[in-house]
């Protein structure tokens, strides 16, 4: 396979440059890499791995004379051509540039300039996405092009194809950027963009899971300087971003793969191996050993090495990437690959490193498992038998997402129909911190749910309806606000369609309601007036739930807190209107006399004694 050419980038004060900025590789300097390219000071753990790599480095010793940095230790590998320092960064030191001197024998051979660089006010205090938020998923290369420029790059193998359903097909940071205004009217606060990070696959590079290089945007998106700079703009109009982190695996075009720190930096077998994907064998405490095994060392892919999180140097790797990107970038959060697929207890630790650095601060892993308690599992402080603790703060909702993708379409039974969700709910009970569950209806790996529903608008307003007021985090799939469909039988790129109007030329543009149908329109609308009124309303937030057995095809709950009361009604019968005798909710309705529906505007007199609501609606009642 032919791979890209390596290519040592620099922090400076204008983004990246090549190495020539500061010193080429020569016979004096066979320094190709350095990682991180510059790091902080004022960080709570002072310690810093710098990773580097070049022909025979581990021949040469580092010293550094600078006031409040110590080498703690050098680490070196069986293979010549890396050596890792560990610095100690005192609390005093102050930002500057560092000189790394290298040595043989008692000679200086060579010596690298290393930033150190000041932290942003109060950036250890940076609030991560939460409970408040909506969350907008999209994949950066099918949602808009912002500068067709850069849709092809001579650095990169794969070139633009827009006919191809699996090519890419242009989009790019910039276009994300031209469209913020756009999401920052739908009512959005968070943005989770999956990868960003090159990608040098020479097919399917699109989706970006196969990483190339941790430290550097794919050019076909961009350069950092513009990831950093669409943080900024989202800042701006009150949009966390949250980066996608793929931990597990990295790309078969990384430029390690050449030439591997050590054999145990991946998991090699003797001919390709593929994960099992049966993530229940982690937990399951019949499991053989076989099985647990290949779940966590197969590779993910053809082409994606599996990496041994277990490597203590990968780790520190790993653990420092992201926490570089946060400051750097001005992260809101981060979103995790594949979780379980990855080592457990190093995992725990990168958790506990990055929320150690940042507080308030939120993490979400990729948990795509079908029951509450496997979920839960995965859930920081989780009671769990074998005494693990991920250390992770959120986890997905994949039970509530199969409730939502069905109850619509049956009929209500013991656990069927309206009471699928309820069920779910009554399960929460396994997890610590339910309210920090990130809750959806679909997402870039699964059908999209206007398929699922065949277009059926009042179906889908009885799910965003419950995933607008229930508890946990809201996740948007781009597009669905404008009925995108796709059917995942006939492969990703047909769920991961281009967003009509991001492209210079399309025909229909829907970023805007000129452009959209009345359909469209009627669900944009929809959902922008139930995220409008979630933004300003903390009781949907962190208010407690009380919910009641579904009778008659009608779900009761209510969101509540000491300022305020909000009873939600689902009504999914698709033939008759339903008239509920309210007595039944006393519990709740006690003091209340009337209320107002957020949905229709409509006032209800007499709360306590009858409501009727119409088939396949939804209301969202503020009490009063």
């Amino acid at each position: 396979m032919k791979l890209v050419g390596i290519m040592i980038l620099l922090l400076v004060a204008g983004g990246y440059q090549p190495m020539s900025a500061q010193a080429k590789k020569s016979t004096a300097n066979p320094i190709e890499r350095m990682e991180p390219m510059n790091w902080w000071v004022g960080m709570k753990n002072p310690s810093l791995q710098l990773l580097v790599y070049g022909k025979d480095i581990a021949a040469y010793r580092p010293e550094i004379s600078y006031p409040g940095v110590e080498i703690e230790k050098v680490v070196t590998t069986t293979n010549p051509n890396y050596q890792f320092i560990y610095l100690n960064i005192g609390k005093d030191t102050r930002p500057g540039e560092m000189d790394i001197v290298f040595k043989k024998g008692n000679k200086t051979a060579f010596a690298w300039k290393y930033p150190l660089l000041a932290r942003e006010e109060n950036s250890a205090a940076r609030e991560g996405f939460n409970n408040s938020d909506v969350v907008y998923l999209l994949m950066p290369d099918r949602f808009a092009n912002g500068n067709p420029a850069n849709d092809s790059h001579p650095d990169v193998i794969e070139k633009a194809d827009r006919k191809s359903l699996n090519g890419r097909h242009g989009g790019d940071i910039q276009g994300i950027i031209d469209h913020l205004d756009y999401l920052n009217d739908l009512g959005i606060t968070a943005l989770w963009s999956t990868p960003l990070m090159e990608d040098n696959m020479p097919t399917t590079s699109y989706h970006t899971y196969a990483i190339s290089d941790y430290y550097k945007i794919d050019p076909r998106y961009g350069t950092n300087e513009d990831y950093k700079r669409l943080s900024a703009e989202a800042k701006k109009r009150g949009i966390k971003l949250i980066m996608d982190v793929v931990t597990n695996h990295s790309g078969s075009a990384h430029w390690w793969m050449k030439d591997l720190p050590s054999a145990d930096w991946i998991h090699q077998f003797d001919q390709f191996t593929r994960s099992n994907y049966r993530i229940g064998t982690v937990t399951d405490p019949y499991a053989s050993e076989a099985d647990r095994t290949l779940n966590t060392k197969g590779w993910f892919d053809t082409s994606m090495p599996d990496l041994n999180q277990n490597n203590p140097l990968l780790m520190d790797y790993l653990i420092q990437n992201a926490i570089w990107w946060i400051e750097y970038a001005d992260l809101g959060g981060l979103r995790i690959d594949t979780y379980p697929y990855n080592h457990r207890k190093p995992m725990s630790e990168f958790n506990r490193r990055v929320m150690e650095e940042y507080p308030d601060f939120n993490i979400v892993g990729e948990t795509w498992v079908h029951e509450p308690i496997e979920v839960a599992y995965w859930q920081k402080d989780a009671l769990n038998p074998d005494g693990y603790n991920s250390e992770l703060p959120a986890v997905m909702d994949f039970p509530l997402l199969d409730a939502l993708t069905v109850f619509t379409k049956e009929k209500q039974g013991w656990d069927t129909g309206i009471m699928r969700p309820y069920v779910n709910f009554s399960r929460d009970y396994v997890y610590p911190y339910p309210y920090n569950l990130l809750i959806f209806a679909d997402n870039h790996d699964t059908e999209r749910i206007w398929e699922v529903l065949d277009g059926k608008i009042p179906d889908f307003k009885l799910i965003f309806t419950l995933l607008s007021t229930t508890r946990g985090i809201p996740q948007i799939y781009y597009g669905t606000e404008i009925m995108m469909r796709g059917k995942k039988q006939k492969g990703d790129g047909d769920i991961r369609r281009d967003f009509p109007g991001g492209w210079p030329g399309d025909k229909v543009n829907a970023f805007t309601a000129e452009g959209r149908t009345a359909e469209q329109n009627e669900v944009y609308d929809f959902m922008k007036k139930l995220l409008d009124w979630r933004k300003e309303n903390p009781v949907i937030h962190t208010g407690g739930l009380k919910h009641f057995v579904p009778e008659d095809e009608v779900y009761v709950y209510f969101r509540y807190n000491d300022d305020k009361t909000v009873m939600v009604v689902l009504n999914n019968s698709d033939e008759d209107a339903r008239t509920i005798d309210t007595k039944r909710f006393s519990e709740m309705l006690n003091g209340f006399t009337a209320g107002k529906d957020v949905i229709s505007g409509k006032e209800t007199r007499n709360i306590q004694d009858s409501l009727t609501i119409p088939a396949k609606t939804a209301m969202v009642i503020e009490l009063e």
